[in-house]
């Protein structure tokens, strides 16, 4: 338990043993490496601190695990994956000049001994590799994963040695291959094939034995050498084939298959691990040049759009829009539905409702009847400058985890993937929109890339089967998607889309074309003076706090701001029914006309169409004819046509003649002669009317149906309250109980910040310190166990301790009953308790004596 009272004066924070000439272990190699070092690999494997290791011995032994093996090899580009799978098919402990003539071969290769150093550099940062250069080891899951097998064939194309290819094979049998490859026999199978091994690697003497092979047997070398390595044979072999299998240039593995040794096939290919080795990324080439400016223009008029589009599809569902279906999401009907109404293609309108979602501006209202509609944060959205709308929908857009292009496809259990349905997270999406607009934002401003060169450059930077499709897909969506939100224009980055990366946005060649690292010393490379200097240039690093997003995202809003239109308060009112909005409109004024007409077409400029209908929407809202003569005077640039005030008028003086009720419904009206007409009108007769007085007539229609029912007739009939008061209708806005944004799905643990990484390295030294740390045995400590002495001695040496300043070993169990052992500096003994400040938990502690089982003295070293 903490100590409640002022804290002893820190004791110093553990330093980094000196560095081993030569370490035994992984372990080992981490004790050896600088804080900074270790910080490295926390960031670049965040999966090793879940939880915080106790101590590096610990740390290693996480490392070296299958699942974050596989996670951090995952991750690595092609040219580093060619490393490691180099040194999984090398002899350990390998030499820097072995891996080297492994990737270069016997004809050499600048780039590839330029890019060497950067690659082994990122495999030591990770842990993945240990050891000075002359005795070079890749951890032992890896070189597992790595090694060639039957079941799982190297990446290198390579099989067994000869040692692996004859283990359990007879003697006899070893020492007829050796003397059919024209060797002299030994008295032991282990140095017959290390006789044999000899020959295979001594380039001289295999010339000369491939010399005298049949045309047919080297025919058969040439399909196997580079893979895959087996082949099958009978139980009675070709003559050529035999030539091969008595020399053990095939070598059985499984009756009736046989496999080219690894010491051959690196001779055929003239020493080459690899057929092809990448040490350099494929450049994205650029398709089209284009003036920045117009990219800039382009860009901005399609962010208009993406802000018009937003809010017709929120206006579509403004009443409550399509229902949840029962597994989530929207059927594929409405999809069809609001495809049409926006007058776009579905995976489109998709695209569109995914962000909205994304955004936050639309969820479900959670009602029985669960439906689709805006949320509250919608209202403050529309609220918003034009420039922070779009900057909203760029940031959501590039942190949402949901994968809009997957729609309509298929999912594990042939399950069709919906809209704003679940299955469409994909972790790694986030990422490959950064790492695409990364990129695009190396290349010349106004450069748009040919999208083949794009796709080769992120599958050399990410190769792994696993995720390369996918990414692939993700990275032609991304680029579709920038488009209709208008970060690029006609497929150019834009200015303010690169300023939505953040200060790191143009940083797209970082650590590919970086200067090869140091050699490493005992543990590997130097540490990096850069994060990413050493590093995989797999991604785009993202600004790496949410103020710094902010700032990103408030920049490209200002580098936006200039280039939409401005909001117009004015119409060209026409004399065929008409109004044009030769731009955007102010949003009032652009509600208030929306009731008054109907859109009939959009563009550059909005054509809206007024007739009878739209006229008496805007009555049933509340309007007088003379509150819509004044509004189309004060907001026309033209006159007022005739034809539009005679429209208002007429259809203003029928409007409300006739007044509906409840009755279920009624209809009075003071004309008697009006109701005897409608009365008479076949077209009633539905709405089973029947007169109660005069001027009073009933129906069994609810009001609603009535009201339509007669305006369908041709009469303007206008709803009445209980207390016979004209009911103004509204447009009613239906939204949600407020609802946050959905979560992106993270790609794996969390990336931890410099403070968690900081503290993290703090404990594992603190911790390896406590364990590792030199101590005096004693007759009651147990080999490798914890300290063992009587409460008077514990008492004693506290006391003396304290007077001395010297640091102890004690073993401590806890109020749950979980031993452990400390290395702790005793303050005070007082009260049966000991405070003292803890190397293990870095902190000042008190810990009651009862609990303590013994306690050392550390060994004077």
């Amino acid at each position: 338990m903490s100590t409640d009272e002022p804290p002893h004066p820190k004791a110093p924070a553990p330093k980094a043993p000196r560095p081993a000439e030569t370490p035994r272990s992984l372990a080992e190699a981490l004790r050896s490496r600088e804080d900074d070092a270790l910080a490295e690999l926390l960031h670049a494997r965040p999966d090793l601190l879940s939880p915080v290791p106790t101590d590096l011995t610990q740390l290693a032994s996480r490392a070296g695990t299958r699942a974050s093996v596989v996670r951090a090899l995952e991750r690595l580009d092609r040219f580093t994956q060619q490393v490691a799978e180099t040194l999984a098919v090398a002899q350990e402990p390998t030499t820097y000049e072995e891996v080297l003539g492994l990737l270069t071969g016997d004809e050499g290769d600048a780039a590839v001994e330029r890019a060497l150093p950067r690659a082994l550099g990122t495999l030591h940062e990770q842990a993945l590799v240990w050891g000075p250069d002359d005795r070079l080891r890749l951890v032992r899951t890896a070189r597992e994963l790595l090694a060639p097998g039957p079941q799982h064939p190297s990446p290198t194309g390579l099989g067994p040695t000869v040692a692996e290819a004859t283990a359990g094979m007879s003697p006899t049998r070893v020492q007829g291959i050796v003397a059919a490859a024209g060797l002299p026999t030994t008295h032991d199978p282990v140095s017959a094939v290390g006789s044999l091994t000899a020959l295979f690697t001594d380039r001289a003497r295999m010339s000369a034995l491939l010399d005298e092979a049949p045309a047919e047997s080297v025919e058969v070398l040439s399909r196997l050498v580079w893979g895959p390595p087996y082949g099958q044979v009978t139980a009675d072999p070709a003559r050529h084939l035999r030539w091969l299998m008595d020399r053990g240039l095939l070598l059985p593995t499984a009756p009736g298959t046989v496999v080219l040794p690894r010491e051959a096939a690196l001779h055929l290919r003239a020493g080459r691990a690899h057929r092809v080795p990448e040490p350099t990324p494929p450049p994205v080439e650029v398709a089209r040049e284009h003036r920045p400016q117009v990219v800039d223009a382009t860009a901005a008029g399609q962010a208009y759009t993406a802000l018009a589009t937003i809010e017709e599809l929120l206006k579509e569902w403004d009443e409550g829009g399509p229902a949840v279906l029962r597994a989530g999401g929207l059927s594929v009907r409405d999809l069809k539905r609001t495809a049409v109404a926006l007058d776009l293609p579905e995976p489109t309108a998709a695209f569109w409702v995914e962000l909205a979602y994304a955004a936050g501006l639309v969820a479900s209202d959670g009602e029985a009847d669960e439906r689709y509609a805006a949320t509250p944060a919608y209202d403050d959205w529309q609220e918003l400058p034009a420039p922070e709308r779009w900057a909203a929908l760029a940031e959501a857009w590039l942190a949402a985890t949901r994968t809009a292009g997957l729609i309509g496809g298929r999912d594990g259990k042939d399950r069709t993937l919906s809209a704003l349905g679940p299955h469409l997270d994909r972790s790694a999406a986030p990422e490959v929109r950064r790492r695409v607009l990364a990129l695009l934002a190396g290349l010349p401003e106004g450069a748009s890339p040919d999208p083949e060169s794009l796709l080769a450059r992120l599958r050399w930077e990410r190769p792994s089967p696993a995720s390369r499709d996918l990414r692939a897909r993700m990275a032609q969506w991304t680029l579709n998607e920038a488009e209709l939100l208008g970060v690029t224009g006609r497929g150019a980055l834009s200015t303010h889309g690169r300023a939505l990366l953040g200060p790191s946005g143009g940083g797209a060649e970082a650590g590919a074309g970086a200067a090869p690292a140091a050699r490493g010393t005992a543990d590997g490379p130097a540490p990096a003076t850069a994060r990413g200097t050493t590093g995989t240039p797999d991604s785009a690093p993202a600004p790496a706090t949410g103020a710094e997003r902010a700032l990103a995202t408030a920049r490209a809003a200002r580098l936006l701001a200039p280039l939409l239109p401005q909001p117009l308060d004015h119409v060209l009112l026409q004399a065929d029914l008409t109004a044009v909005a030769p731009g955007p409109l102010e949003r009032p004024l652009a509600e208030a006309l929306a009731v008054l007409a109907d859109v009939e077409s959009k563009g550059g400029a909005t054509v809206y169409r007024f007739t009878p209908h739209s006229v008496r929407r805007a009555l049933d809202a509340g309007q007088a004819a003379s509150d819509l003569h004044a509004f189309l005077a004060a907001h026309s640039r033209t006159p007022v046509p005739q034809p539009l005030a005679y429209l208002i008028d007429d259809v203003a003086r029928k409007h409300g003649h006739l007044r509906i009720g409840a009755a279920s419904a009624y209809v009075r009206c003071d004309d008697e002669a009006l109701l005897n007409e409608i009365l008479a009108d076949k077209r009633s007769q539905g709405l089973r009317l029947r007169r109660l007085a005069p001027t009073v007539l009933a129906a069994q229609a609810d009001p609603g149906t009535l009201l339509e029912g007669l305006r369908t007739m041709g009469f303007a009939p206008a709803a009445e309250s209980p207390e016979g008061d004209v009911l103004i209708t509204r447009a009613h806005a239906h939204r949600t109980p407020p609802r946050s944004a959905p979560e992106p799905v993270p790609d794996g643990p969390p990336l931890p910040d410099a403070t968690l990484i900081g503290a993290a390295v703090r404990a594992i030294r603190a911790g390896d310190l406590a364990s590792t740390a030199p101590r005096k045995e004693t007759p009651r400590t147990p080999s490798g166990g914890l300290p063992r002495t009587t409460s008077a001695e514990t008492l004693a040496t506290m006391q003396a301790a304290v007077m001395t300043g010297e640091t102890v070993w004690i073993g401590y169990v806890n109020a749950e009953g979980s031993a452990s052992q400390r290395v702790i500096a005793p303050v005070r003994v007082e009260g049966g308790f000991v405070t003292a400040y803890d190397h293990t938990a870095d902190e000042v502690r008190t810990f009651p004596l009862h609990r303590i089982t013994g306690v050392a003295e550390l060994a004077d070293d």
